[in-house]
């Protein structure tokens, strides 16, 4: 099967389009103005159930709905549409709704940029000790857009916003200049997007070094749930499979950080037989997915996902809240519904499905996980702890918030029993200014 992508200018001639209604097609015109809107002809013909569009989740996964904006953006951008053709008053519309939408979240822009040689690195994030997040500037796509996408600055042309680095020597002197970093994370976008031949200029300079610290690469990537061909009859298939079974036999371990919001993307052949040949040259599939609402705010299907991906001889990894932009609102849970969901999914399942973890905020300071509803004396509260830090003595920590069932967000909860902060916040604030003082002191020079 050969890749045919749909955008706005040319999903209406999708016969399965006929379906929609008036208002449907609105919505998507309004918010696909504003938000990304991608998808492909293996979503549109094998995951989509067109009998079941009004509640269909690979459908919200993918096609731009109303609620994704508030009702004053929606308006606002529709309104422009009805008054105007003119492209560059569209854009404009946009980027101001978009600018509201807290397009990077978490600190990225601000904390997460590192140095090397006193040269600031914008295609990489380096938060947690262990890890280095790359942006491969020919990764900055993906086979399909989804809706909630937390990255979704990175495709609606926001120059100022995007990540990128186009440079792989870069990233291998760094690696060799920090040693605590055992872990890269090629992310995106999605790198799976590129040739195997652009992708090797990024992996094989990092083989050739033979960096010491260097135990795994990861590969955040939808490609397994959005293009499954990728793996199995691309024109460059094969040759992107050697690529991975080159970087196991150097005694890396190879890690695919793989997407899948549903059990549907499970269940096609397509996928089934390109995971078979990535476990076949080594590569280790761990999965992931935020808990949305209208897609997977079900117990049943966490637990059908998670016995599916080990059936699969996947690992289950990660259950994250979505994160606090874009489309927020209208996936989002209260932090009590997602712990429940959780909590009743993984009761479900056995011991093999019980490695995954969630739910997770990735929020400014670390990752933070919701363990759970408690009371302790008379005090109804949230119990939480961190999975991972900017300070690494912060992990593992339990710690507790006041129970608010509003709560969608870690800038929701406050501090329990009259505490006035959180135990990280002191430490946190004092590295946030200390960054702010190198940023002022740079703009002088």
């Amino acid at each position: 099967m050969k890749l045919q992508s749909y955008s706005l200018h040319n999903y209406k001639n999708l016969p399965q389009i006929s379906r929609l209604s008036s208002l449907q097609l609105e919505a998507i015109e309004v918010v696909g103005n504003v938000l990304p809107f991608k998808t492909n002809n293996y979503v549109v013909n094998e995951l989509i159930d067109w009998d079941n569009i009004h509640d269909d989740p690979m459908f919200k996964l993918t096609f731009p709905q109303k609620g994704m904006l508030s009702k004053e953006h929606y308006e606002m951008m529709r309104i422009t549409l009805q008054h105007t053709n003119n492209k560059d008053e569209i854009k404009n519309i946009a980027n101001i709704i978009r600018k509201a939408l807290n397009p990077h979240p978490a600190g990225q822009l601000e904390h997460n940029v590192p140095e090397l040689n006193g040269e600031k690195l914008m295609g990489m994030q380096h938060k947690y000790k262990e890890t280095v997040l790359f942006f491969p500037s020919q990764g900055q796509t993906c086979h399909a857009y989804c809706t909630f996408c937390f990255r979704w600055p990175q495709f609606v042309g926001m120059d100022e916003m995007k990540f990128a680095n186009k440079e792989a020597n870069q990233l291998r002197d760094y690696i060799i200049e920090n040693p605590q970093v055992t872990d890269i994370l090629f992310t995106g976008g999605d790198p799976m997007i590129m040739k195997a031949k652009i992708f090797a200029t990024y992996i094989e300079p990092l083989l050739d070094a033979n960096i010491p610290n260097l135990q795994t690469i990861r590969i955040g990537t939808k490609a397994l749930g959005y293009w499954p061909y990728k793996f199995i009859s691309d024109d460059d298939a094969d040759e992107m499979l050697d690529l991975f079974y080159k970087v196991v036999k150097k005694g890396i371990n190879l890690s695919f950080m793989a997407h899948f919001s549903h059990p549907v993307e499970l269940d096609t052949p397509a996928v089934i037989n390109a995971i078979k040949k990535l476990r076949n040259v080594g590569v280790q599939i761990r999965t992931q997915s935020p808990i949305l609402k209208h897609i997977n705010d079900s117990p049943n299907v966490w637990a059908e996902m998670w016995r599916k991906q080990v059936n699969l001889n996947c690992i289950p990894y990660y259950m994250f809240i979505p994160r606090d932009t874009g489309a927020q609102d209208y996936f989002a849970l209260s932090l009590e519904n997602a712990w429940k969901i959780f909590r009743t999914a993984y009761q479900q399942v056995s011991g093999v499905c019980r490695t995954v973890r969630g739910p997770s905020m990735s929020c400014t300071p670390g990752k933070v996980q919701v363990l759970g509803v408690s009371e302790i004396k008379g005090e109804k509260i949230f119990v939480l702890r961190m999975l991972q830090g900017r300070n690494p003595d912060w992990v593992a920590r339990p710690f507790f918030a006041k129970y608010d069932e509003k709560a969608i967000w870690m800038d929701d909860l406050k501090p329990a029993f009259g505490e006035e902060k959180f135990f990280f916040e002191e430490e946190f604030e004092w590295l946030f200014n200390q960054k702010l003082t190198e940023m002022e002191t740079e703009s002088f020079e």
